[in-house]
């Protein structure tokens, strides 16, 4: 079944709402590396303007990192849904123009 303009639209407009609302967020992944002498800590690495990047994080600073990368898959998983309702609404304007031809 396929959905009317008016709701493809509604839909954007929940996820611009909820883009606006999401909060610090940081690219990458966080893991725990151990060290020779075997001491552990904590390493986010990210890729960013096409260049590889990695952090030591601090103990204290983890859960913090953690929220951002979370916050980071929820900006992207929302973008995502944005791009697809966008060609969705794309095709529908075209299909509609084209029978008033």
């Amino acid at each position: 079944m396929s959905r009317s303009q008016a709701e493809i639209e509604a839909e954007i407009s929940r996820i611009k709402k909820s883009l606006s609302g999401l909060g610090r967020m940081h690219p990458g992944s966080l893991s725990r590396q151990r060290r020779t002498r075997g001491e552990e800590y904590w390493q986010l690495s990210y890729s960013y303007a096409g260049k590889g990047h990695t952090r030591y994080v601090r103990p204290a600073d983890v859960a913090q990192v953690k929220r951002e990368l979370e916050t980071y898959q929820r900006f992207r998983e929302l973008i995502s849904r944005w791009i697809a309702l966008e060609i969705e609404l794309a095709r529908l304007r075209r299909a509609g123009s084209s029978h008033k031809r």
